[in-house]
């Protein structure tokens, strides 16, 4: 059993789009991750997909919840701006298959938690680029808490 960290793909430029953030979708690189990233996750045993309410999570997200016939499950505390209720949501699915799509601000924060609270070795440098995977491994017999993490980079960049 496996929890896994998605960061959301390539994005437009947050000062170029012209609306909310929220809804500031994937670039055309982005959804050429977001499509590879299927091919990275496909025959992990995912259970579940659980996202963001933000475009750009959802986008990458949801190629991989298609290509497993699940379908994306909204969640709030997933949503920029790390909270404890992040932190919660992962150990509460400690023993699950799921994908968390979030950002760069809520799963270096649920890292952080598994680094100090679990002491799960994350590397010198714990990196979190855009389209890149942390799959967090749970104590079996502990509930709630992990004993390792591997890092997936994103898929390269393709350009049309």
């Amino acid at each position: 059993m496996t929890l896994f960290l998605l960061r959301h793909a390539q994005a437009g430029s947050r000062g170029r789009f012209d609306g909310e953030d929220l809804v500031r979708p994937l670039s055309s690189e982005g959804r050429h991750q977001a499509a590879d990233i299927v091919g990275a996750l496909r025959e992990l045993g995912i259970t579940g997909v659980l996202s963001s309410p933000y475009r750009r999570c959802i986008e990458t997200a949801a190629p991989t919840a298609a290509a497993l016939g699940l379908r994306v499950a909204i969640e709030d505390c997933l949503a920029e701006g790390p909270s404890a209720h992040a932190i919660d949501l992962a150990r509460k699915f400690a023993l699950s298959d799921v994908v968390f799509c979030s950002h760069g601000d809520v799963i270096p924060a649920i890292l952080e938690w598994v680094q100090v609270h679990d002491a799960v070795d994350l590397g010198r440098e714990p990196r979190c680029q855009k389209g890149s995977v942390w799959m967090l491994e749970p104590d079996r017999d502990t509930p709630g808490r992990f004993v390792s993490a591997s890092y997936l980079p994103p898929p390269r960049i393709r350009f049309p």
